[in-house]
């Protein structure tokens, strides 16, 4: 017998600015440090700089350049100690090293919450570092500097900070929004442009489910895209970034309580080619890959029509993504959704285009359908003859 309930509800507001400049490091530019600088307190706030080792490697001077930043602006950092080197690409995610490595900085810097960890780099480096800095103290400011396309317009001005665990991507992680992010497009020129390009996945992905016009314009400039011109590439970083914190601030569900991740269309076949390619797949290639299967299948079910299709699929290979790759060939369809609905909680729950510019939510998928969309796609072929019923051959999976 119930002889006590006491109902607790209360709300909690975040907030974080997500700032767009060029040559951060510049003692001049003091984006950085007004971010960090705390009137009234009387002293500088300590900070702790994690770099991507490959972004360092790539700039030999930028170490050099945030130490001469934080002296210029000694009045709001404080160099917690060395900048930390952290392994770049998804090695910073395999496990926990990051995550205890930032475990002892914290102690033998005495960092507490009210220290920064300025975290520069790719997105697995800010996935990795962030989840260590949201849970050394129960969460240390994190500022996020992307150096990537993929971080500056997806990963990095989200809510989401996770590692991998025992092959499972993503597995161990926790929801907490970053303290601010900046996005210097300066950093963008020492990523190879396979990283670039492979960023440019995630615009596609949000123009086709929240905004055709936004898809239209890609679809316009993919060729300028495929070059990775800057005047096409950053208006596309921003928009898409605007898009991505839209959908946290207004979907109603920024810490994914529920079972749907809408912004994540494509991604259940993207997460699992990962895996099987051991990560030789860039995540924005293997996204590239999942839109293709799941625009196809959009198309079996006749939710979108031929021409749209293979607007899709043209658009994704003019810009330089190929669709076809040998890891799909292990692809288990009904392992890789059931590990996407685990990952997501609840019932299955994937994005499907009803359109171009508007996503739609499943909770069946007909894996013998969705098998033919995948052979389909490895031929080479832009669109698919439709079956006469299709959605009475959907079971679910």
């Amino acid at each position: 017998m119930l002889e006590h309930r006491i109902e607790q509800s209360f709300a909690v507001r975040y907030s974080y600015p997500v700032c767009f400049t060029r040559y951060a490091f510049e003692p001049s530019n003091t984006v950085l440090a007004d971010l960090i600088r705390q009137p009234g307190r009387g002293r500088a706030a300590q900070v702790l700089f994690a770099v991507d080792s490959g972004l360092a490697a790539a700039r030999p001077g930028l170490l050099r350049a945030i130490d001469c930043y934080a002296h210029a602006h000694a009045d709001a950092i404080g160099l917690a100690g060395p900048a930390w080197i952290v392994r770049g690409g998804e090695a910073s995610k395999e496990g926990l090293c990051e995550v205890a490595a930032l475990y002892a900085m914290a102690q033998d810097f005495g960092l507490c919450r009210h220290s920064y960890v300025v975290a520069i780099g790719g997105g697995a480096v800010l996935d990795a570092v962030g989840f260590a800095a949201a849970t050394a103290h129960r969460g240390l400011r994190l500022i996020r500097m992307p150096s990537t396309v993929l971080a500056q317009n997806d990963a990095g001005v989200g809510v989401k900070n996770a590692v991998n665990w025992h092959g499972r991507k993503n597995f161990a992680g926790t929801f907490m929004p970053p303290f601010a992010v900046v996005n210097d497009f300066d950093l963008l020129s020492g990523a190879p442009a396979a990283d670039r390009r492979a960023g440019i996945a995630e615009a596609v992905k949000v123009g086709l489910i929240r905004d055709a016009d936004f898809f239209d314009e890609i679809h316009r400039q993919r060729f300028e895209l495929a070059r990775l011109a800057p005047h096409a590439l950053e208006p596309l970083i921003v928009r898409c970034a605007e898009l991505h914190l839209a959908q946290i601030r207004h979907g109603g569900d920024p810490f994914e309580h529920g079972s749907a991740r809408p912004l994540d269309f494509g991604h259940w076949v993207a997460h699992k080619l990962e895996e099987l390619s051991h990560h030789r797949l860039r995540h924005g290639e293997a996204v590239a890959i999942g839109i293709a299967v799941d625009t196809l299948y959009s198309q079996w079910l006749g939710m979108i029509g031929a021409a749209d299709a293979s607007a899709v699929l043209s658009t994704l290979r003019d810009i330089g993504f190929v669709l076809d790759d040998d890891a799909l060939d292990e692809l288990d369809i009904a392992q890789a959704l059931n590990e996407f609905r685990e990952h997501l909680g609840g019932q299955l729950c994937i994005t499907l285009l009803a359109r171009i510019g508007q996503g739609v939510e499943v909770d069946t998928i007909d894996i013998a359908a969705m098998h033919e969309c995948i052979a389909a796609l490895r031929t080479g072929g832009p669109a698919m003859q439709l079956p006469p019923q299709p959605v009475s051959r959907e079971v679910e999976a």
